[in-house]
């Protein structure tokens, strides 16, 4: 099946060529740091995280550029607020939008410029559309003139008269038509600017998205995403500098992913009604929310609420818990052999792997119990492809994930009987599939980013102990839980693993959802299961 991509421009699915065969570059609207960034921002910045990892997945060898406004009215208002430079403000909520990005398991973009760094070739661009009859200066200020743009209002769908009857003229503009909008705004007292031949001043907004891709995507490229949002007028306008400019439409492939809603109204900042990744964070982990932001097609609208997040948190368990109950019958989960500790010869996927590939000869026989593993591994691997081909629904590739636990579980509680049997060859091949589907969980996991392998690789290397030190938590014997917590706690997961040996799944899920919901997340390795305290 080809693939293929809802396109904004043309409001319908298309095949998806790249400009260059074998290469797509993709351009990813980045934040404006002047705050923490919000759960609706959040899928903003997952949505072309996933196109990126399929498409690589797919072969193709992808070029990412995502942005970050470094100046901004809203960053200048927030530092006048708080008695500091622009600077200021910008440093620290970079260092928290990375932060949370990482958090979420979103891949740093292969360049990520900043606005205040091509401010010479914004000034350029601003030049060339004064030069081409498409802006004009005024007092200082530059504005582009809409009504020389015979394609202006293409993208968002709308007439251009009717555009020009809801257009506003904001107080000190003087451009000649409400619908004329700013590209370069003169310099105020107190403000960041830079010379220009109009005075000195600073870019708009929309320009620096415009200069920032086509610099280093070229004058068109294959996808621009962004929230739907920024369809009008932020995406319009940029088809409208970068066409203007360059002679050729910027972009072929425009995704736009749909609203997050609390309690059926659109988040957003200016509503008053978002949470702060951050916030979220201190209860959830990043993979529960990252989960959430691609359980829907990202076209579709989404509810986010605490229980939304607590039902995440147990698909996604039960994805992991797939795996590591196959690693675990095939002698390589949890509680089998020693932890080996970072820089061994051996990885645990490297032991998987070799027991995928030494198996081969036991697939013969259409009706065992490893070629059903099989069958069902190679099913899942192709429903997974069927739905992120057709314009990247993460709901059915997840869908295809579960059905694939299914499978691994079945196998592992009630199919895998080469071993018991005293049958050396069935028990060799049904070791084989299960670290064969294994690793299929693994790949495709990792395509939209829900189950790392290097996570997994991390809990062998840990042992034990848990990720912030000591025998039994995040704080260790001594830690802010206090001991008896700690040796509470640790009754509980005995117990969850009393549970879990006896084949009792739901009652074990039970316990490690439970605790979850109490802010103790639950992971399981090869040497038993540990614990932490979310965001402490």
């Amino acid at each position: 099946m080809a693939l293929r991509i809802y396109n904004t421009l043309s409001r319908r699915k298309e095949d998806f060529v790249p400009v260059k065969q074998g290469k797509v570059g993709m351009y990813s609207c980045g934040p404006t740091v002047y705050d923490y960034f919000h759960i609706g921002n959040a899928r903003a910045f997952v949505v072309p995280d996933v196109i990126r990892r399929y498409l690589q997945y797919r072969g193709y060898e992808v070029t990412l550029v995502q942005n970050i406004t470094d100046i901004d009215d809203k960053i200048i208002r927030r530092a006048a607020e708080r008695g500091v430079t622009t600077s200021d403000v910008v440093t620290q909520y970079t260092r928290a939008f990375i932060d949370d990005r990482d958090a979420l398991g979103i891949k740093a973009p292969d360049i990520q410029p900043r606005a205040t760094q091509h401010v010479a070739e914004m000034i350029e661009m601003i030049s060339k559309l004064i030069q081409n009859g498409l802006a004009y200066e005024r007092n200082g200020d530059v504005y582009y003139d809409v009504s020389q743009f015979d394609e202006y209002g293409r993208l968002s769908n709308q007439n251009i008269d009717d555009l020009v009857a809801g257009a506003r003229v904001e107080i000190g503009e003087s451009k000649d038509d409400a619908l004329d909008f700013t590209l370069w705004k003169a310099a105020k007292p107190g403000e960041p600017s830079w010379q220009s031949p109009w005075g000195p001043g600073r870019p708009g907004w929309h320009i620096e998205c415009s200069v920032m891709s086509t610099k280093y995507l070229g004058p068109t490229f294959d996808i621009h995403t962004g929230g739907v949002d920024l369809v009008f007028p932020h995406h319009e306008n940029e088809v409208a500098q970068s066409h203007g400019a360059n002679g050729t439409p910027p972009v072929k492939y425009w995704a736009h992913n749909g609203f997050i809603n609390i309690d059926g109204q659109r988040m957003g900042k200016s509503l008053g009604n978002f949470r702060t990744v951050r916030d979220i964070l201190k209860q959830y982990p990043g993979k529960v929310v990252r989960y959430f932001l691609i359980s829907n097609h990202y076209r579709k609208p989404i509810n986010f609420s605490d229980e939304e997040l607590r039902m995440c948190t147990r698909a996604l368990g039960r994805l992991e818990d797939a795996v590591s109950n196959a690693l675990f019958a095939v002698g390589i989960g949890a509680g089998v052999g020693p932890a080996r500790a970072p820089g061994s010869e051996s990885t645990v996927w490297d032991e998987v792997r070799r027991l995928a590939a030494s198996g081969e000869a036991g697939r013969a026989d259409a009706e065992s119990a490893a070629q059903k593993l099989d069958t069902a591994a190679a099913t899942a691997r192709a429903q997974f492809e069927e739905s992120m081909d057709d314009d990247f629904n993460t709901a059915g590739a997840i869908a295809a994930l579960h059905e694939l636990a299914t499978a691994i579980n079945t196998f592992v509680n009630q199919e895998m009987q080469g071993q018991a049997q005293g049958q050396p060859e069935a028990a060799r091949a049904e070791r084989s599939a299960a670290a064969r589907a294994v690793l299929t969980m693994m790949e495709l996991g990792d395509v939209v980013g829900v189950i790392e392998p290097r996570l997994l690789e991390a809990q062998r290397a840990g042992g034990a102990q848990a990720e912030q030190g000591g025998a039994g938590g995040a704080g260790g014997a001594d830690g802010e839980c206090g001991i008896g917590t700690d040796r509470l706690i640790q009754l509980l997961l005995d117990v969850r693993a009393e549970v879990r040996a006896a084949k009792l799944y739901q009652v074990s899920d039970m316990i490690r959802d439970r605790l979850g919901e109490l802010g103790i997340v639950v992971e399981d390795t090869r040497d038993g299961a540990r614990w932490k305290l979310v965001g402490k």
